[in-house]
Parts: structure tokens; sequence; C-alpha cells
């Protein structure tokens, strides 16, 4: 059906896109970073889109964060919670790896699911977004990647900037909904010598539904609404040479929750979604930090190529709050009587390691790659109420050298790509004990006590191949087949903490085996004239992937079994008879499989289950007008989430179907006006017709829980004015 549908998807595009109907195609000059490699889009055999600096700052008034801006502008991206945990949101079914100049913000380990908050739109310039399973930046780009570029080094001499202000309010203009968000920006340069600083700071009010009702608040896992943030970016540079440039760039970013309120239970059987009233939430309120400093030299003229060596450092600690409802897990009559003692968790995570790559064209024809790249990551999770361990640390070390080479043939008419991976990965857990829980039975004290578990050193290796053909018989029209594996580890924190049989040897515990991902993707794109257009089908499958199922006390586990997905994305972006309007529409269609007899230990191969909204994004349909003419620009976007069932095949068992999706709509609209002096002002209006809906995480997890039925965010207003000078 897919496949069906995508080949005549093509065929469409193939005949609208012919060289009689469209304008010659401008030359292709954009450079993705995150692809490591100087050569241009059109010649990788990979979905690639790019977000610039002037779209994200439109979608970021509309949503508030680059998560909210991808999420919004990508139709096989979920939509995202509106929380501070991104727990679920996925990118053509799996996981993304968020980066920050490619250096990975996400903590795969123990995944707290943070990694889209780790630093302020304000400094990024442009979101480099790869489809698809690949291992081009090592650990974690199974579903693809989302590469944030921070602003660039000043070009002019002297002193120059930026300054944002901004206003937030709900519908209702309600006193506690209300927030604001200040930003400034100083760039230097003198000669060789070059300086960027900013700072960020945001106070986020709490968030109003359609119906005027507080949107519920998930304590434990974490909010964007009623939080403060901080953020302190610096750049410095040094133009070593004509073609040699040394940056150090450092960030701190840090989001917490105010704790001004507690969650109201909402009531499913009824549609009354979980709300807040003020109060004081238990413990300390839930908290990301995140800490980043790299060193990068390029220079694009080193024995006729161009080479770029990077050292970082990052280090994130994220606070999870508590709630009365998870406080079974952390329950040890040891320590107090069960049912009294509170407790909450802290994952901390520090990441060291180094990147080097050296590209070189021979003969103006074949181009290659090699490079190096090297890994150190410590991660545990804590409970910071009582000292105790929830899960150890683990060490994780990956060393893996890489080639590639594309080849051009018949004036670039066709090319040929491919490349290998070597990763190398060492994972060192020492021996530990589980939570008193783990092993209990019912509130029996004698049946508390957790696990031993005897540590070790599993070691993996593989090699990661991708290959790919590239067809570009006019220019601005291209067609491409690839293949290319990724390369993850399961979340071992959750599969250590949740141990609860003796005699597990970590060194041959299958579970903790490392996730590749077979990807395979055919496009076809035109960009030609009035006309952006692009139509895709991917499959992917992992024999040993990783879903999360349902465990106790709101936690999901995570269970390994085979999985596969598949889909077809559409995009066209097309000019109209008005000057200066845009007309665009996208489409979606994803569906996931994996193989339930793996839950009952005896797995045939055989995926007979669809993946439920944990772990797989709705179908979706963008809408979407721009205007650009003169100072004026302004958007009008529709994002229509389509309503699912989740099955299974005959004698199988079923997901839950109080899990199913009845799909919603949301509009928003932007306009913009560009002084000539003064500056630009900008207002916003997210959710422009006040839609009451329930969120898809929200609608297709946890049936029973009435404390994590959330409601989306109602029309909400953003003023805001910049500056440059």
């Amino acid at each position: 059906m897919l496949r069906s549908s995508f080949l005549v998807s093509s065929a469409l595009l193939a005949i609208v896109a012919s060289p009689a109907f469209a304008e010659d195609a401008p030359d292709e000059t954009i450079i993705v970073t995150a692809a490591r490699t100087a050569l241009p889009l059109n010649a990788l055999p990979l979905t690639v889109d790019v977000i610039g600096r002037d779209v994200l700052d439109q979608q970021m008034t509309i949503g508030g964060s680059v998560t909210d801006a991808v999420a919004t502008l990508t139709p096989s991206f979920s939509p995202t919670r509106q929380k501070l945990s991104g727990a679920g949101e996925t990118l053509r079914g799996r996981s993304p790896l968020y980066a920050i100049n490619g250096i990975p913000q996400s903590t795969p380990l123990r995944d707290g699911s943070r990694d889209g908050f780790t630093i302020d739109g304000f400094f990024i310039d442009r979101v480099e977004l790869i489809f698809g399973s690949n291992a081009l930046q090592g650990i974690g780009g199974t579903g693809g990647i989302v590469n944030q570029v921070t602003v660039g080094a000043p070009q002019e001499e002297g002193l120059s900037g930026r300054t944002l202000l901004q206003a937030t309010a709900d519908n209702g203009f309600t006193g506690d909904g209300i927030g604001y968000k200040a930003g400034g920006l100083l760039q230097y340069k003198a000669g060789a010598f070059d300086m960027t600083v900013g700072a960020v700071y945001e106070k986020r009010g709490v968030f109003y539904d359609g119906q005027d009702r507080r949107v519920g608040l998930n304590l434990t896992q974490g909010e964007t609404q009623d939080s403060k943030t901080t953020n302190v970016f610096a750049r410095l540079g040094y133009q070593v040479t004509p073609s040699g440039r040394l940056d150090l760039i450092a960030s701190r970013f840090e989001m917490k929750v105010d704790g001004d309120f507690v969650p109201l239970a909402g009531n499913r059987t009824t549609g009354v979604p979980t709300s807040a009233v003020a109060g004081t939430p238990p413990g300390k309120p839930a908290a990301n930090r995140t800490e980043s400093v790299s060193l990068t030299y390029t220079d694009s003229d080193v024995a006729g190529g161009n080479l770029m060596a990077q050292v970082f450092f990052n280090r994130s600690r994220d606070t999870f709050g508590g709630e009365v409802v998870t406080q079974a897990t952390f329950q040890d009559p040891a320590i107090a009587p069960i049912g009294t003692l509170f407790d909450q968790s802290q994952n901390r995570s520090r990441k060291l390691g180094a990147k080097f790559s050296y590209e070189r064209t021979f003969l103006d024809a074949l181009t290659t790659t090699i490079g190096f790249d090297a890994l150190f990551d410590k991660t545990e999770q804590a409970l910071i109420a009582t000292g105790r361990v929830w899960v150890p640390p683990s060490d994780f070390r990956s060393l893996a050298p890489f080639g590639q080479a594309n080849l051009k043939l018949f004036d670039g008419k066709l090319r040929l790509a491919g490349g290998v991976r070597w990763e190398n990965v060492e994972i060192k857990i020492d021996d530990f004990r589980t939570l008193a829980s783990t092993t209990a039975v019912g509130t029996n004290p004698a049946t508390f006590g957790g696990v031993a578990v005897s540590g070790g050193k599993p070691k993996f290796s593989d090699a990661l191949i991708n290959g790919g053909v590239i067809i570009e018989p006019w220019a601005g029209i291209r067609a491409y087949a690839s293949y290319a594996e990724g390369f993850t580890v399961p979340d071992i924190g959750r599969i250590t903490r949740a141990i609860n049989t003796t005699g597990i040897d970590i060194d041959n515990y299958l579970d903790i085996e490392p996730i590749v991902s077979n990807n395979r993707e055919i496009g076809v794109e035109v960009k030609r004239g009035p006309l952006d257009a692009s139509a895709t089908y991917f499959w992917s499958s992992s024999d040993k992937g990783q879903l999360l199922i349902q465990g106790t006390d709101r936690n999901f586990d995570v269970q390994r079994q085979r999985v596969e997905i598949e889909g077809i994305e559409i995009n066209l972006r097309t000019e109209t008879p008005i000057d200066g309007l845009k007309l665009g529409v996208g489409y979606a269609h994803i569906k996931g499989r994996f193989d339930s007899d793996a839950t009952r230990n005896a797995p045939d191969g055989i995926v007979d289950t669809d993946l439920d909204g944990v772990n797989i994004s709705p179908d979706r349909v963008n809408l979407s007008a721009t205007f650009n003419k003169g100072p004026i620009s302004a958007v009008l976007q529709s994002q229509f989430y389509l309503s699912r069932t989740f099955n299974a095949d005959a004698g199988k068992p079923r997901p839950d179907q109080r899990n199913n999706f009845g799909g919603y709509n949301v509009t928003d609209a932007s306009i913009r006006y560009q002084t000539e002096g003064l500056g630009g002002l900008t207002l916003s209006v997210q959710n422009l017709f006040d839609k009451f809906y329930i969120d898809y995480s929200s609608d297709t997890r946890l049936p029973t829980d009435n404390l994590a039925f959330f409601a989306g965010r109602g029309r909400t207003f953003t003023l805001s004015w910049d500056y440059r000078f």
C-alpha cells in the first residue's frame, strides 16, 4: 500500500516537474555540517531539510522552542507533548539525535528525554534535519539528526548585535498565564579575532486550554509552563590562517519549574482533562541544566582538502519531581514505613568526546572522507532525597573510525555514494543492587529487598554501512535510493533498574546489546522555478529494537523486540501569481509494527502488532500559506493529526483500545513588520481558533491515569520586538 502510494506520488511529481514546466533551478549551495561533508545537498542520497534563521524565529514566536518549530514544520515528526520531557516524540517513528554544532545532547544510556531543551533558540542560526537511521554522528541517530547550529562569527569589523523583548499571554490574559522573555547578543570583530557573547532570560506562565482551564502539570517529568529559563552563551574565534579558523564555544542552559501549582486529576470517562491549582509540590521542582564547551579547528586548504577537528565536553543534570502516585517504586521498609517514604530522581550525565574528519576531492569527480570519533559517556540516576542509587553509574566508550566516498559521473547527472563506520563500544557497570521495591509483593516488608546484579564490561563492535545512488538528469530534479544503518544503545538505565531476578550478569545480559536499525529510502525531489516538492518512501527495521511498555507507577519499561516501520512523506511548496505568496502542503503516513511474541519470551521474528502512540507518531497533513514582500512577512498554518486505531493480528495480544487516537487539528498565525531603523515587530497566535483537544501523547498512553490526561494549549498570543545593530 505504502509503496504504491509512493510510486503514484513520484510519477505526479515527475510530470509536473518536466523541463518544459519550470525555469532553470538555482545552484544548490547549502552545506549541511551534520552530514560530515562539504558537498552540497543534491550530492547526498539523503532526505535533508534546513530551517533557516527567519523561519525559525517565526515559528519560535508561535510555539516557544526549537523543538516546537521542528515538530510543526515536519510531517513525520510527532506532535510535541508541550512538556519539558520529550518522551515518545519521534522522527519517522524512532528517536532522533539532538545535537548542537554536532555535539550530542541525547543521553541514551538513561534517556531522560530532556535533549530538546539544552539551548535557547535565540542562539541558533539554523536547524539541520537529516531524516532516517544513520551513523553519521555516531550513537543515537536511529530516527534522524536534529542539529542546531549556533550563531556564526561576525563578518563586519567593529561592534554588532541583537536584542529581543517578548511577551506571551493566554486567551483570557490571565495574570498567572503571562510570560516574558529578554535576550541580548553582542558581537565584536577586530582583524583575525572575533567574539560573541549573549544571555537570555525567560519566565513562562501557566498554560490554558481551549476551555480556559489551566493545563495539567506533570510534576515528575517536568514542565515548560510555570518555569524560568536562563542561558548564557559565548563564542571566541581566531582566523589562524586565510583558510584555517579556531572556535571556542560555550553554553550554560538551565530551566527550572517554579513550583507554584500542583495537579488536579481529570476524568477520562467524562472527558475532563487534568488541570492545576495553586499549591506547593513536594521536594525539589523539576529542572534541566546543560553545560557544554567545544574547541573546533577547521581548515579548507590542508593538502588540498578540508580538515575538521573538534574536542568537546558536555554535562547535564536532569532533576525529576516527585509525586505521591510514583512513590511505590521508591519504598523501602528499612528506611521508613511503607507508604511514607518520599523520594525523587536525578539523571547525571557527562560526555567527553573528539571528532576528526578530512575530506578531499580528486579529479573533480571522487570525493573521499576519512575520520575518527571518540566518545566517553558516564551516566547515573540517583535518588536525591535519600541519597540512594536507582540506576548505577554506566560508563560508555565508543571508538569509531569511518570512511566515505562520493563519485560524480556524467557531469554530475549520476552519483554513487557509500561508506562504512566501524563502531567499537564498551559498556562498564559495577556490581549493584536494585531498589528494595523491585522484588516487593504487595506491601509485605518481608518481600522487599531488591536483587544483587553482577556488573561487567560487555563489548560490541559492528561495521555500519551506507550506500546510495543519486540521479539528477536536469538541474533541480533528482531521484535517489539509499541504505544506511543507524546505531544506538537501549535505555540501559530502565533495563538495569528493573531487573527483578537473581543470577543476572551484565557481561552476558542480552537486553543491553546495541540497537542497529536498517534504513531504506527512495526519494524524488523537484526544486525548479516556483516549485519545491519532494516525495519519500522509507522502511526501517531492527531485529532487537527498543519499545517502551507501560509498567507500574506510570513508569515505562524497555522491551527488546523486532520492529519494522515504513512510511511515506510528501511535501509541496509553490509560488503563486500573487507576488510574495507561497502555498505549502505536507503529508506523512507512518506505520510501525513489532513482534509481540517476544513479550512472552517466544519471538518468531514476525511483526504482528501495531506500535502504539508511545512509540510512533500519527499520520498528519500540514497546510501553510506564507507571505513575504517588503517590510511584511506572515504565515498561516494548520496541522491535521489524523485518527488512528492500533491493531493486532488474529490470535495476538491487542493493544489497549482505549489508547486509540481520535485526531485533532490546530491552526497558527503570525505577522511581522520590519521597520527601517527601529527593528521588527511580530504578533503571533498559537491555536488561532482556540481549539480544545487532548494531546496525542495523553490520548494514546496510560488509559486509566486521570493525572496524565492533558489538554493542549489554547489560543496564545505572543508579541515580540527584536532589533539588530
